[in-house]
């Protein structure tokens, strides 16, 4: 079987979230914004995890694809949210600009990833009804 790079990719940016978050709150003493990042941050793995076990027969098809476009909307929003965060993090000289440079690339990644699935999975839905 094939490597699952949004799978990948999104849970190693959940890791990468989880040691920022830990970094924050145990050197930076911050509190609240990197709850907010944790929360968003650490969602879009879970969220495609959701969206990957959907339903697939045949007679079920349109329903699943809605289901995982459904599911892939709320990571792309969610993967949006901790741009935001990191963006703020950043502006207020929480995190330096090399901190922020490396993760905030990767979440860009990812959702230049999900949007690309979620485009391809539309394709797919209109094709079916088509």
């Amino acid at each position: 079987m094939g490597k699952n790079i949004l799978k990948e990719k999104s849970f190693s940016f959940a890791l990468r979230v989880v040691k920022l978050f830990q970094y924050l709150q145990n050197e930076k003493k911050e509190y609240i914004l990197s709850k907010q990042l944790m929360r968003s941050g650490t969602s879009v793995g879970a969220l495609y995890r959701e969206a990957e076990h959907a339903e697939s027969k045949a007679d079920f098809i349109c329903s699943a694809e809605h289901f995982v476009v459904h599911k892939l909307a709320i990571a792309q929003k969610e993967c949006n949210e901790s741009l935001y965060w990191l963006e703020l993090l950043n502006q207020s000289k929480i995190i330096d600009d090399n901190q922020f440079k490396s993760i905030y690339s990767d979440a860009e990644e990812l959702m230049k990833l999900i949007t690309s699935i979620i485009k391809s999975t539309k394709l797919t839905i209109n094709n079916y009804y088509a």
